[in-house]
């Protein structure tokens, strides 16, 4: 009895076409590094009743306890428990936080303004 794989038989299968593609040689990309980005982050809990937070309300030992002048920094972000807000909730002017909601946010709220720099 003859085995089925025997070389006779096994001519019949067709070899596998393996091909490799070619790469272009073209002009070489330069790898640019992503900007440097600082964010710091303006902590305080709402009391209730005011709508301007300053440096004095911060929460000391989180984030920083500076509000940065927006002409500083490249970006803004306000978050109200846990929210983003839009940008016509609040105004920074003058290291004050000036929230423009319809309602105060309770108190014990988490408030926090983040701060974004690219250089």
């Amino acid at each position: 009895m003859e085995n089925m794989f025997s070389s006779k038989k096994a001519s019949f299968i067709p070899q596998p076409f393996l091909s490799l593609p070619k790469a272009q040689c073209g002009p070489k990309r330069l790898f640019i590094h992503p900007q440097q980005v600082d964010a710091l982050t303006f902590y305080t809990l709402s009391d209730g009743q005011k709508r301007v937070y300053a440096s004095i309300d911060a929460l000391h030992g989180h984030g920083t306890n500076i509000i940065l002048n927006p002409d500083e920094v490249s970006y803004m972000n306000l978050f109200i428990n846990g929210i983003l807000q839009s940008k016509q909730s609040y105004d920074v002017i003058n290291g004050q936080l000036v929230i423009h909601t319809e309602d105060v946010p309770i108190k014990g709220t988490p408030i926090i303004l983040q701060m974004l720099s690219i250089r």
